[in-house]
């Protein structure tokens, strides 16, 4: 195997893990310029290409494709870790490439569809007792999450309908939720309530990159994500303007719009219909720390990295609000997050920042 098709695969599998393509090429130019500095290549990166042009000789340039974040979390982070002892000289490239790369797809997600929809069902109930929905609206959402995740994986088998996914999830939630509602005596429904079961569609991660790779001159690279993270969201957005249509959803004007809004909320209805106390709130957020870890296949140590960073979050979120208002709490909260999320990349846990801003994104 030559230096340029080593390049273009680890390139691929970098790409794979959640790298944005402005630092898929970074690593590679360290890589490159730490263990193969006679080499002289050029790189050139797309969302799932990777093109590896050698400065001389006979050989032309090599194209590699992937399949953009197929990895798990944990096997990004086991990419990750790779990383960094290929940087500090530990392991070969013939060897990270090698028996690395075996190892690292051998740690294959065991049950996804069972994790994703237990993962979507906590995140979708975590995110209603945050945003401090009905005990009823809790309990609905997570059981439409669950219903929808497993019909998200169902839909996403069938190639010609992994398109209108987004669409198709957020009318069907919106429709149940709604009559669910009814079901139960309730004519008016949370936002959040709504919003929850359909949450994990959100294209965080892309447009986490497609923003990294417009700040850093990657034009069309950023331009392509950010426009298809838009569109997915467009979609998600007229699924649950479809539904809504469709059944009459009334939305309860009086339910939390932002997270910095929750603390004021005040309710006296009994049972079903009460409100659950800000005590409550850090369990949601563990929620959907644990819902996301599940349905994206971390493990056990990043899941408790994820409920320490959530953590944060939220406090910093509901401590600044007060004070500066809910815009610049979410702008701070943000910054500190890929803070965070950077110095996670470079520690021992070597959680990639994309997928580590996958996991605060809610």
């Amino acid at each position: 195997m030559t230096r340029s098709t080593q390049f273009a695969q680890l390139g691929a599998l970098l790409l794979e893990a959640g790298f944005s393509a402005t630092d898929t090429r970074d690593a590679l130019e360290e890589i490159r310029a730490r263990r193969a500095p006679e080499q002289e290549l050029a790189f050139a990166v797309l969302p799932e290409a990777v093109f590896v042009s050698p400065a001389e000789g006979s050989e032309g340039s090599i194209l590699r494709m992937s399949l953009a974040s197929s990895l798990s979390t944990r096997q990004s982070a086991m990419v990750s870790r790779m990383m960094h002892r290929l940087r500090d000289g530990e392991i070969s490239l013939e060897r990270a490439l090698g028996a690395e790369q075996d190892r690292i797809r051998a740690a294959w997600m065991r049950k996804p569809l069972l994790r994703w929809v237990v993962g979507n069902a906590l995140l979708a109930g975590g995110l209603a007792v945050l945003f401090r929905c009905p005990w009823w609206a809790v309990v609905v959402s997570t059981l439409v999450a669950a219903l929808m995740g497993a019909v998200a994986v169902l839909l996403r088998r069938i190639r010609p309908a992994a398109a209108i996914v987004p669409f198709v999830i957020a009318l069907l939630s919106t429709v149940l939720v709604s009559e669910s509602a009814s079901m139960l005596g309730y004519t008016t429904v949370p936002l959040f309530a709504v919003c929850a079961p359909i949450a994990i569609l959100v294209p965080g991660a892309m447009i986490t990159n497609a923003l990294l790779e417009l700040t850093s001159a990657d034009v069309v690279t950023g331009a392509s994500r950010l426009v298809y993270g838009v569109v997915q969201l467009g979609f998600m957005a007229a699924g649950v303007a479809a539904g809504s249509a469709w059944i009459g959803l009334e939305i309860d004007q009086d339910s939390a719009f932002l997270l910095a809004d929750v603390a004021g909320i005040i309710s006296a209805d009994p049972a079903w219909a009460s409100l659950p106390s800000t005590v409550f709130s850090w369990i949601g957020v563990a929620a959907v720390a644990i819902g996301i870890s599940l349905a994206f296949g971390a493990g056990y140590r990043l899941t408790a990295v994820s409920i320490a960073a959530m953590g944060v979050a939220y406090a910093l979120l509901i401590g600044v609000a007060p004070f500066w208002g809910s815009t610049v709490a979410t702008g701070a909260t943000a910054a500190v997050l890929f803070v965070i999320a950077r110095l996670v990349e470079r520690s021992s846990f070597a959680i990639p920042a994309t997928s580590a801003s996958r996991k605060a994104e809610s």
